[in-house]
């Protein structure tokens, strides 16, 4: 069995190559494909801007979570995760998660109510469901990374 000291090595590198795949996207694909929809679609093309803005802001979000876990991955080879340290990096994922949400349930709305087709409303709604899902996780996550971090600054204290 693979132990976590051991996965977060590869754990890591799998980390940077993602982040440097979200740079590419931020700064060349994105706005590329944007200006290409706007070019192709020109009745469109007023949503240029705002969709590459709000597509790189979400980049920058999971670019976030990805640093926390970096942050996070280091405390644990470190055997220091039980601590108030790690709080931080899990609340950086928490507010992350909690702003792309806030964004996506704004484009949600948006696109809601100006869709003439049912799809991409739906899979916006399917999106921000496992957006939702995943940010409660990670508040119930970040309450058990509390609660073993007293237990373990008690142990610590009896010992």
């Amino acid at each position: 069995m693979l132990t976590a000291s051991r996965a977060v090595v590869p754990l890591k590198a799998f980390l940077v190559v993602l982040f440097g795949v979200l740079v590419l996207f931020q700064t060349m694909s994105l706005p590329g494909q944007f200006a290409y929809m706007a070019k192709e679609h020109p009745e469109d093309a007023y949503l240029r801007w705002p969709a590459t803005a709000v597509t790189v802001f979400w980049v920058l979000c999971v670019q976030i979570v990805i640093v926390c876990t970096w942050r996070l991955l280091t405390l644990v080879a470190r055997d220091r995760i039980f601590t108030e340290a790690s709080l931080v990096w899990v609340d950086g994922i928490v507010w992350a998660i909690g702003a792309a949400w806030l964004v996506l349930v704004g484009v949600l709305l948006y696109v809601g109510f100006h869709a003439d087709d049912p799809g991409l409303p739906l899979l916006l709604f399917l999106l921000t469901t496992g957006v939702t899902v995943f940010g409660l996780l990670m508040v119930v996550l970040r309450a058990l990374l509390r609660q073993a971090t007293t237990l373990r600054t008690d142990m610590e204290a009896v010992i």
